[in-house]
């Protein structure tokens, strides 16, 4: 099947389960989202729950769980809607600078085991302290 063909019958649960199928793949085959941006091997869309103005997440069109999963040109199709996202960002929401992240597994804080790439814009004060960035996410091992 081609990877723009995914349907939902080919996914695994949810883990909140959407009506039993994958959430993003879903999202892929029903088009049930703004879609801010497309290519080949990836869609992007708005995040449902944004932590900034213009919180956008880039979705392989295949199901996998991983970067690691990541064919070659799959990881080369990511590189190249990372920057058409990131100058859209630019364009309507002028950030000061962007967090870029993936959550694997559920320890990780992964709620949807599809992998997808959050693309978090940041502004000046948006936060006290922005000195560590995701390295915030949890205490840390030594100090930094």
């Amino acid at each position: 099947m081609h990877m723009s063909q995914t349907k939902l019958k080919d996914c695994p649960p949810r883990v909140e389960n959407f009506m039993g199928h994958c959430l993003f793949c879903s999202i892929i085959d029903r088009r049930e989202r703004e879609v801010i941006g497309e290519n080949r091997l990836f869609i992007a869309v708005p995040d449902h729950y944004p932590v900034s103005q213009g919180h956008a997440l880039l979705i392989p069109k295949r199901h996998i769980a991983t970067l690691a999963e990541l064919t070659p040109a799959e990881m080369v199709a990511l590189g190249e809607i990372l920057r058409v996202i990131q100058k859209r960002l630019n364009e309507e929401f002028a950030p000061d600078g962007y967090n870029v992240g993936v959550n694997e597994g559920e320890a990780a804080g992964q709620t949807v085991p599809h992998l997808h790439i959050h693309v978090i814009p940041r502004y000046a004060g948006d936060v006290e302290e922005p000195r560590g960035g995701i390295r915030n996410i949890k205490k840390a091992l030594v100090p930094y």
